[in-house]
Parts: C-alpha cells; structure tokens; sequence
C-alpha cells in the first residue's frame, strides 16, 4: 500500500479540474492581451474564471488578482502596502508561513519597518488582548495574522482579529493558503484587506493562486512589466493554471460540508489508534482539538528515541509520505519555527499528518500500524 498523507504541502489534482484545463493547453492557447480571436477566448476564460471566484467569496471580481502561488501573494501584500502606504510598523507572530515572516523580516532589516510579535501560549494559540494593547500604542500598523497554520493545524479567529483592526484603523492581512478551498470566507462580513489563495492546496494545479485585494485600499503592484491584472501585476497570465484554481474552487465550495465531515473523520480515526496503539504521544498546538483547528492537519508529537532522526526515512521506505513540519523546510536541518516557538521538546519525534478526500480508512490503519511497529522495536 502507497499513502500520501501530505496534503497541506500539495494535493493531487482533482480528475474534473484537469478536464477543465486541457482545452486551455490544447486549443484555447491564445495570449490574452492579444486583440485576436485567440487572445479574446483566453480573456474571456480568465474574467469567467475571475467571476467565478469572486462569487465563492461574496466580493467583486474588480478585487481578485491572479498571481503564482500564496507565496507571491502574501509578498505582494505585504511589500506593496508598507511601501504604498508608508507603513513603518507591522505586527504578526512567530508561527507564520516563512512567506509572510521572510517579507518582514527584509523589510524590517532594510530598515523600511519595525517589527513586533504578538504573544501566544504554549500551544500557539494568539494573545489578542496582547494585540489589542499594541494597536492601541500604534494604530497605524499592519497586522499579518494567518488563518489555519499549515504546521500545528492551529486555526485564528480572523474574525474577532478583522475586527480588533478595524477599530484601531489597521490593515489587515491574512494568510489564507490551508483554509482557503476548506472553509467558506465571506468577504461581506470578513473585516479584512487582503486575503490569498494557492490552488495546489485544494486540488487545482501548481503555480497558480491569487490576491483579494480590498478596494479602499490602493496600493502599487509587486511585479511590474506590464498592464495585464489591471496593471497590479505584470506579466502574461498562466490562462490554463486560472481556469485549473476556479475549477478547483468552485468544486471544494461544492463539495465542501461532505468532505469537512469525511476528512474529520480520518483525523479523528488517526488521533484514537495513535492513543491506543503509540506510547507516550501527544500533539503539538491545538491540532487534535477540533474546534480550534484544521481538520485537514494533525501534528503528533512522538517518544523521544534515537529512531527519531530517521523517522520520515523509516516511513518513506514502508511507503507513507508525511511531513516533519512545514513542506517549505523539509529536507532541511534547520527545523520547524513553530514547533521551535511554541517550545516543543527538541528530542520528541514530529510528524505531520495532512489529510484529504482521496484518504482511505485504510490508510489511517496501515499507517498507525506501521508507526506502531517501529516504536515497539525500540522499546520491547
């Protein structure tokens, strides 16, 4: 048996979303900015595409901008409007996407920014009575807060968070990528400036995501070259990945209260046999309590042992892909950053589970089994 339990890194590509894209890889292979039939075809489907979105989010099709990914996104976000703005404060924390801590942090080291972190408790979960107070020292500020984290599962009142913003005339950013395709946003009700998705994250192709960008706030684009996304983003556009992300959209919105339940179900199968079946494990933030995270992500926190380091080795030769952490520093000494913050032992064993609705329960089985297995050669 072959288990992909990697989800949050990428998902495959959902059958109906490939079926969409090919007529746009064979046929429709127009330029858009092209004044042709051919270039006016590739229009037409990106702006279709556009609305199609744009309806899911309850927003106008004038404030989704296509991009390459979340990573692009949330840089886009965040340098385009420190430097549109004039924003010299932001406030985030340290269990965010490297996406959006990296873009901090040059600004922070360009000079361009100061930088400060809102507290959280052992398990990562946010103190906004903290963000509060600091708002209430510097409303002028950009706060880029993530919605699910794509590590520990831990997931944000963006909500409550939106709101604190909005009181203290704050922008506010956040990083959507593991939510986005898995819960409903209304940007109606949602007090929030710019939101992002990736549709690699919920069964659409790789290189391809976008920006929402609210429309009471105008800022100048990341990358220039071009007038294509109404002169926000230059370059042309991947017609076939755009055509790929609303298929892809469209059909988790679709699909969605279905698989909430399905895939909660594997995580809740996986939580009780690693209990029955695993000494000693626990999980890492609040991964394994439903209501305060992803139901897509479980981060289980292992015995320490000296198979740890060769854990994800151990796994991959019995045919199970998981992750140690964040897919961005796999293959990497460096370690997770969140695990880091959130002071988790060092000599525990961490691996991410992330689920979809191409899991099996006899998946979750094998896996525990084989988990199971090798922990009970270790300790007799």
């Amino acid at each position: 048996m072959q288990v992909y339990l990697d989800n949050a890194a990428t998902t495959p590509l959902d059958k109906e979303v490939f079926e969409a894209m090919a007529p746009y890889l064979l046929e429709h292979f127009g330029n858009p900015s092209s004044i042709h039939t051919h270039g006016r075809q590739a229009r037409s489907a990106i702006e279709k595409a556009r609305k199609t979105i744009a309806n899911l989010l309850n927003t106008s099709p004038a404030e989704i901008f296509f991009t390459s990914g979340g990573t692009e996104a949330d840089n886009a976000a965040i340098f385009s409007t420190v430097r549109s703005l004039g924003i010299k404060h932001a406030i985030s924390s340290p269990l965010e996407h490297h996406a959006v801590l990296h873009s901090l942090e040059a600004l922070q080291k360009n000079g361009e920014l100061e930088l400060t972190f809102v507290d959280h408790n052992e398990k990562g979960g946010l103190d906004l009575e903290h963000l509060e107070q600091l708002l209430a020292e510097r409303p002028i500020t950009l706060v880029s807060i993530m919605h699910g984290n794509n590590e520990i599962g831990n997931i944000n009142d963006i909500q409550v968070i939106g709101e604190i913003c909005k009181k203290y005339g704050a922008i506010f950013h956040s990083d959507t990528v593991q939510t986005m395709g898995h819960y409903r946003h209304d940007l109606q009700k949602l007090p929030v400036h710019f939101i992002v998705g990736s549709a690699h994250k919920f069964h659409g192709p790789k290189g391809v995501g976008f920006i929402y960008s609210n429309a009471g706030v105008k800022v100048a684009p990341l990358i220039h070259g071009g007038a294509q996304e109404r002169n926000m983003r230059g370059g042309t556009e991947n017609v076939y990945g755009i055509i790929g992300l609303a298929k892809a959209l469209e059909i988790a919105h679709r699909d969605m209260a279905e698989q909430q339940k399905y895939i909660q179900g594997l995580k809740n199968r996986l939580i009780s046999k690693l209990l029955e079946n695993v000494p000693d494990v626990q999980f890492n933030g609040y991964s394994a309590e439903g209501d305060k995270s992803l139901y897509t992500v479980l981060n289980v926190s292992l015995p320490p042992s000296s198979i740890n380091e060769m854990l994800l080795f151990n796994l991959d030769i019995n045919k199970i892909s998981v992750s140690g952490g964040s897919a961005c520093t796999s293959g990497s000494n460096i370690g997770s950053h969140v695990l880091q913050a959130i002071g988790s032992d060092p000599d525990r064993g961490a691996i991410r589970f992330s689920m979809s609705k191409y899991n099996t329960p006899e998946e979750i089985d094998y896996v525990v089994e084989k988990l199971a297995k090798t922990y009970k050669k270790v300790t007799g």
